[in-house]
């Protein structure tokens, strides 16, 4: 079986602002992913202009608006598409 290798992934948990803020590397961006169950994953900004990850985006702006359940930037997918997707963009 092969590994995935992601850049970042931390279980979601309360957090106050400003540790928030230091577990976030500069040039990357933390979002929530999941149905259920919310994950937090840090990706590079670089993925942000991506066309597949801008389709992401645009659904969790359908679904959440500018209010983010977790405090961040939630997505909402389930959380093997996300990875799937996110080991695309690492290979391009």
């Amino acid at each position: 079986m092969m590994g995935i290798r992601l850049p970042f992934m931390v279980h979601a948990a309360k957090q106050t602002s400003s540790s928030f803020k230091s577990n976030v590397p500069k040039g990357h961006v933390a979002v929530y992913v999941g149905e259920m169950q919310k994950k937090r994953f840090v990706v590079p900004i670089s993925y942000l202009n991506h066309p597949l990850f801008l389709d992401l985006l645009n659904r969790a702006e359908e679904e959440f608006g500018f209010n983010h359940p977790m405090g961040g930037l939630t997505i909402p997918c389930k959380e093997d598409a996300f990875i799937n997707l996110t080991s695309q963009l690492r290979a391009l």
